[in-house]
């Protein structure tokens, strides 16, 4: 059997932006047929830039949160190219803590370039709003796992990234910016994207090698293939959560991030 040519960081990072991956909405088709969007942060707006409800997974009730870009133009302008805003994770934040309460497992799937980048966004408190689902999910008494199946963007990936497992798939890049912005700002160069991907390793190989992730989810050409894939891994890293009780899950959390 052939092996693989490794792929550079430029390679996997063209592969997690390609416009032919599964959107959003073909996962929540595939992997959560009867899913039920709930709308509102209760507080100023609804972002659609993250989809946000209730399904059933193995046979139990869940919470489901999506990073979605869309994919008609008219869909991508109004989530901001995936671009959550401060509702949009308010919006998930209050859906999580509604999973806390109703004892429901939290399943996220994270494919965004960062948090949107607007004095809008900034008004509107987009750092607090942020930095509130890290101090808030850390605490969360229910499973949380979540699949990077795109772009993981820095603190606007993190705010759904945070919980008890973080898994990305082969064609998937997590970082704290993008390969542009730290190039521009090392060489004040963007040309020199390429080069600043390999020094940021970003990819999933280098986030599990660091023990940054817990694995990584083989993404072949067919979306059907892959979404089952996706649920090999749910089910498996599911069942190991729910079997912990609730002060042990909390203490594996805690040590999972003291250990960075």
């Amino acid at each position: 059997m052939l092996k693989k040519k490794p792929r550079s960081a430029g390679e996997i990072v063209v592969a997690a932006r390609d416009a032919k991956k599964i959107t959003g909405q073909e996962l929540l088709a595939e992997l959560f047929p009867d899913f039920m969007e709930l709308h509102g942060d209760r507080a100023n707006d609804d972002d659609p830039s993250i989809v946000g409800g209730l399904a059933h997974f193995d046979g139990q009730a869940v919470t489901v949160l999506i990073i979605d870009k869309g994919t008609s133009a008219k869909e991508r302008i109004a989530k901001h190219f995936g671009s959550p805003t401060p509702a949009a994770y308010r919006k998930s934040l209050r859906l999580i803590k509604q999973a806390e309460k109703f004892h429901r497992p939290v399943l996220a799937f994270v494919n965004t370039a960062g948090a949107y980048p607007a004095a809008s966004a900034e008004e509107q408190g987009q750092g607090e709003a942020i930095a509130r689902n890290l101090f808030e999910i850390a605490d969360v008494k229910v499973p949380f796992l979540t699949v990077i199946y795109g772009e993981g963007g820095s603190g606007g990936a993190l705010a759904l990234a945070c919980g008890d497992q973080v898994w990305m798939s082969e064609n998937s890049m997590y970082s704290v910016l993008s390969p542009e912005g730290f190039a521009s700002i090392l060489w004040k160069d963007a040309n020199k994207a390429d080069e600043a991907a390999e020094v940021m390793q970003l990819t999933p190989e280098a986030l599990l090698k660091a023990g940054v992730i817990e694995g990584i989810i083989p993404e072949p050409g067919a979306k059907k293939r892959f979404c089952r894939n996706i649920n090999q891994v749910l089910h498996r890293e599911l069942s190991k959560l729910q079997a912990l009780s609730t002060a042990e899950l909390l203490k594996t959390r805690h040590a999972r991030y003291r250990k960075f």
